[in-house]
């Protein structure tokens, strides 16, 4: 069988100069001569006509079904929450469940042709050549894709403030924050500029932008929405799903963007999906919800915020649901398990391993990490104040304790993952507030290092456990405190999306 035709030049692949191999050899701390050097350069010249051989086939891609033009950067004056990055418009099937609907694409998704930049500077200019898998599932299923929402600086940022293309605003505030890392996502649906959109979350960042700005965000189980063509944090932690007005829908979203592509390595064999909008009967009979009792009364955290989640718990014993309080002692430590996971993991793909690493099986993006990996090089100092945080400590924590804290926060996410799944045996799904306070107001642009930081990861206890363990959470308006939203969050049990979409709906219903 004759191997595909190339698609572009082959590459001048050199042979390492010995100066190379010199700083390779004395970052594994072995003492090696410059003859020893030679001779390993000698012996390197079989597996590089290897490396050779490759450029000359061509890779396999992901499909690009449907035709678009470039479309065009907004101006400010048409984009006054500073939400969009890209406009566009992208028709997919003339018929379908999101026939009619707009969709907003975070821009941290391949929309092939569409400039992507992840919030980023160092990513500007990046042109997709693929279509993300749930891409193809909106245009495949008749939405139109209108554009690219803003997000954070690479993903790593729960305020709407470090976006390199300006802060967004809350719909509800302009000074205020709109949550983050989906940040444009969620202003763009609140301000009716969409009818949905994608979110991504591995700490809340589905969740967060939701609560602060009154949509509902749903973070799926873990796996069951393809995060292929999807620029990565950390594979364990990985998740991508829908924002919108309704849990409606938002279940209509996520029943066209679940199911395996054979291509993810985060989706397990038995990956289970349902018809999630068949699952929203508009009340919440025979339901047992636990409040559990850890989730309020952080030290951040507001009374306004508690008390009214309190009070929207028992409303939704109106629709039916029987709400009883619970005790889960290992939640406060979540937040500790993930941040072990996120800053070295974070520092292992995302940064080291240029958005891709290696060591598992699927579709890896070759162009973005291409990019990706030269220009972070070149624009480092770039990086957002966060990133560089992740950096420092990842590698100082790789580096000096061996990623021994990495592996144990692993471990103990099983444990983590037991005692909710213990919880919900005997209740169908746990009940707290999405974030412990109302959206903040935006840092000012001379704001300290400190209190950059501070805004950008203040808000993550209650939402970043459920990235660690995966279990489906979404958040749903539970009113307003202030003039400011306020998130009341369901979390269920692993592919059990459609029985918290189910309370969510029944919530709204009861009004």
């Amino acid at each position: 069988m004759q191997p595909p035709p190339t698609a572009t030049a082959p590459r001048i692949l050199r042979k390492p100069p010995l100066p190379e191999l010199e700083r390779v050899a004395k970052s594994y701390n072995l003492n090696l001569s410059r003859d020893d050097l030679a001779s390993f350069r000698n012996l390197m010249d079989g597996v590089l006509a290897s490396y050779r051989r490759l450029d000359q086939f061509a890779e396999p891609t992901l499909t690009v079904k449907y035709p678009r033009d470039a479309g065009f950067r907004p101006r400010a004056s048409d984009n006054r929450l500073n939400a969009w990055y890209w406009r566009c418009s992208i028709k997919g099937a003339t018929s379908g469940p999101l026939a009619g609907k707009k969709i907003a694409i975070k821009d941290n998704v391949c929309v092939a042709g569409i400039p992507m930049m992840n919030g980023s500077n160092v990513l500007e200019g990046y042109v997709p050549d693929v279509d993300a898998t749930i891409v193809t599932r909106i245009l495949d299923a008749g939405g139109e894709i209108v554009g690219k929402a803003v997000c954070e600086h690479l993903c790593f940022s729960g305020g709407s403030h470090t976006s390199d293309t300006g802060p967004v605003l809350n719909p509800h505030d302009p000074e205020r924050s709109a949550g983050g890392s989906s940040s444009g996502s969620a202003a763009l649906v609140v301000a009716g500029e969409c009818d949905m959109a994608i979110g991504g979350d591995q700490g809340g960042s589905i969740r967060i932008p939701s609560s602060f700005c009154g949509a509902v965000g749903h973070k799926p189980t873990h796996g069951l929405v393809p995060y292929t063509g999807v620029f990565p944090i950390e594979l364990t932690l990985d998740h991508t799903g829908p924002i919108a007005r309704t849990a409606g829908d938002a279940a209509q979203l996520l029943e066209v963007l679940a199911g395996a592509d054979g291509l993810d390595p985060r989706q397990p064999a038995g990956l289970r999906t349902e018809a999630y909008t068949k699952q929203l009967t508009g009340h919440a009979r025979g339901l047992r919800i636990g409040i559990v009792k850890e989730g309020f009364g952080w030290p951040n955290s507001e009374s306004d915020v508690d008390s009214m989640v309190r009070e929207a718990a028992q409303r939704l014993t109106r629709a039916g649901a029987t709400v009883t309080e619970l005790s889960i002692p290992l939640h406060r430590d979540g937040i500790h398990i993930w941040n072990a996971i996120a800053v070295e993991g974070a520092t292992m793909l995302m940064v080291a391993g240029n958005s891709m690493g290696t060591n598992w099986k699927g579709h890896y993006t070759t162009s973005l990490l291409d990019f990706y990996g030269r220009s972070r090089r070149v624009r480092a100092n770039d990086l957002s104040e966060t990133v560089k945080l992740v950096i420092l400590l990842g590698q100082y924590m790789q580096d000096n304790y061996q990623g021994r804290y990495y592996a144990k926060a692993q471990n103990l996410a099983r444990v983590l993952r037991a005692a909710y799944d213990e919880a919900l045996s005997g209740v169908d799904l746990l009940l707290m507030p999405t974030l412990p306070l109302k959206a903040t107001l935006l840092p000012a642009a001379d704001a300290s290092r400190e209190d950059y930081v501070a805004r950008a990861l203040e808000m993550i206890s209650n939402t970043c456990p459920f990235d660690v363990t995966g279990h489906p959470a979404a958040t749903v308006p539970a009113g307003m405190s202030a003039g400011l939203p306020v998130g009341m969050m369901l979390i269920g049990r692993h592919w059990e999306d459609g029985t918290v979409l189910r309370a969510a709906d029944a919530f709204q219903v009861v009004g």
